[in-house]
């Protein structure tokens, strides 16, 4: 009895002297980022819906034409089909139980789900804003590294005089020139769509020409996907190249100065591992930022590129929709669009704790 009193007592103590394992720092913020990040879709939903229907313009006229909109039992009829006969809170109810199911609605103009020609549109204004974003992270981190590296100097002066010229030119003006150019007086590349008229598309598994070819193996299709993708790629990409270049110079150059790089330099270390494993590194977080909040924004600006080179994307889609107010189009580009900015966001941030300890600790 002693000895197993004892030995009853020593588990109580070693039990109550265990540490706690509490939730992992990581897990406990990305959990908490989720969080924020689904009431942030909330918000845009509210936002969307809201601005949607503060419109001047009827919808009812605009999807039934001025005959069928002067008759009102045809316009009585389709607010009861649509629901526009319900007050606005009911309306929004309605709205986000069906978003919640993945049905935006259907066009009030083609009479098709408003999802399903968003899927189709979806993967062409990816396509074209990866190829622009890849495109100007290697052109402008290179050229804004290669600035810092040499401040003060005439190749820094020279390459921010080319940035701020990149930043300068209008993306609508420059998508015209550029198609007048290269298309209508040289021949060099082809003017419009994803792909030449006598090639086949691949089979469809991602949307994107250029990956589900490789994926079929068929290497001429995916050499015309990319034949056609660079005019506007380019023309995309031209301001974000003057952007990140002037970025990069600035957090590469602020970089430069830490107490950690002088260290590593006087260790004798070579001068491309202080580069590129202590200098880029940590200019990296802020340049992340950038790279984020650019590709959202080639997302979404990419409506009159889209329209100069007949790039049946969603820049296209939303367009048309807007000229012809189909507000279930307009409400599901729009929705797209923000929960896209939004996952940028998110993975930005965990991005973040991957390339800096600092935020990784903290």
């Amino acid at each position: 009895m002693p000895s197993s009193s004892n030995d009853t007592v020593a588990v109580a103590v070693t039990t109550g002297n265990a540490p706690r394992r509490g939730i992992p720092p990581l897990v406990r913020y990305l959990a908490i980022r989720l969080g924020l990040t689904a009431l942030l879709m909330l918000g845009v939903t509210i936002v969307t819906f809201t601005l949607t229907n503060l419109v001047p313009a009827d919808p009812v006229q605009a999807a039934l034409g001025e005959q069928a909109a002067a008759n009102p039992e045809i316009v009585a009829k389709f607010r009861a089909e649509n629901g526009l006969d319900k007050p606005l809170p009911v309306q929004y109810i309605t709205y986000l139980g069906n978003v919640l199911q993945g049905d935006l609605g259907t066009s009030t103009q083609t009479r098709q789900p408003v999802a399903e020609e968003l899927a189709k549109a979806f993967p062409a204004t990816i396509e074209l804003a990866l190829s622009a974003i890849v495109f100007s992270a290697l052109i402008g981190i290179g050229l804004g590294l290669w600035a810092a590296m040499k401040r003060r100097k005439f190749t820094d002066q020279v390459i921010r005089v080319v940035s701020l010229i990149g930043l300068s030119w209008p993306t609508f003006w420059l998508a015209l020139v550029v198609y007048y150019v290269f298309f209508f007086l040289l021949g060099w590349f082809p003017g419009s769509g994803r792909l030449s008229p006598a090639a086949m598309p691949p089979p469809q598994v991602t949307g994107l020409y250029t990956v589900d070819s490789l994926l079929a193996g068929q290497w001429s299709t995916f050499g015309d996907a990319v034949y056609h993708l660079i005019l506007p790629a380019s023309v995309l990409a031209l301001y974000t190249i003057g952007l990140l270049t002037r970025f990069a110079r600035s957090a590469v150059m602020e970089v430069l100065d830490m107490d950690y790089v002088k260290a590593a330099r006087a260790k004798g270390l070579p001068k491309r591992k202080v580069v590129l494993g202590y200098v880029l590194r940590g200019a990296l977080v802020p340049i992340i930022t950038v790279l984020g909040l650019a590709f959202g924004s080639l997302l979404s600006g990419t409506v009159l590129v889209e329209k100069v080179y007949s790039w049946h994307g969603l820049g296209e889609y939303s367009f048309s929709a807007a000229t012809k107010l189909d507000l279930p189009a307009i409400m599901g580009v729009g929705l797209v669009v923000g929960v896209v900015y939004i996952g940028l966001n998110f993975l930005v941030d965990v991005l973040y704790g991957v390339i800096d300890p600092r935020v990784r600790v903290s």
